[in-house]
């Protein structure tokens, strides 16, 4: 091998979701995820802290890229309103060739405790930076709060039904499904 490898990232990536999926997230090591990419498990650690990171990594970008969506919403914009531009923007991140991997991630998390609840406090995280952005655009409390976390659950409905076997919508579709009924349960 030799000592940098094209797209090294992308196939640790991809290798540890196929073996997750293949003989589970447990039973697969960082010499097995290594090795099925065709890469050392040295170079592994130059891209992820841990296998658990290869589920994880990028959800920084994606909050941060939600909390500038927000914060760039129109200042007339309602805090519900600036949720939804933020939901929409993470709809940059769901496209339809990251839908399998999705589809996976999300079975290889819920098989796992330990990974359900990184997957929780990833989204708490998200929850809270979305409700201190709200807070900065002059939402007070409990709204801010309230908003953002209303926007957490339409993004877990959302993925949720994004990933799902026969789904063919894109994500950004069905957060505007999720918004307006959300919308008209509020207002009944």
């Amino acid at each position: 091998m030799g000592r940098w490898e094209p797209n090294a990232e992308n196939r640790f990536r991809a290798a540890a979701i196929e073996l997750f999926g293949e003989i589970g997230y447990e039973q697969t090591t960082v010499a097995a995820i290594a090795e099925r990419a065709g890469l050392t498990a040295r170079t592994f650690f130059r891209y992820f802290a841990d296998k658990r990171e290869v589920l994880f990594n990028g959800s920084e970008h994606l909050q941060q890229t939600m909390v500038d969506a927000l914060a760039d919403a129109p200042a007339e914009a309602s805090a519900v309103d600036a949720i939804a531009a933020a939901l929409m923007k993470a709809g940059e991140f769901f496209d339809d060739d990251l839908r399998p991997f999705s589809r996976l991630r999300s079975t290889v998390i819920a098989a796992n405790a330990d990974l359900r609840e990184r997957e929780l406090i990833k989204l708490a995280r998200l929850s809270a930076a979305l409700a201190q952005a709200l807070r900065e655009r002059g939402v007070g409390e409990p709204d801010a709060s309230l908003a953002a976390e209303a926007g957490i659950a339409v993004f877990r409905v959302a993925f949720a039904q994004w990933v799902g076997e026969d789904e063919r919508r894109s994500y950004g579709g069905i957060v505007q499904e999720s918004l307006a009924r959300l919308r008209t349960l509020v207002a009944n």
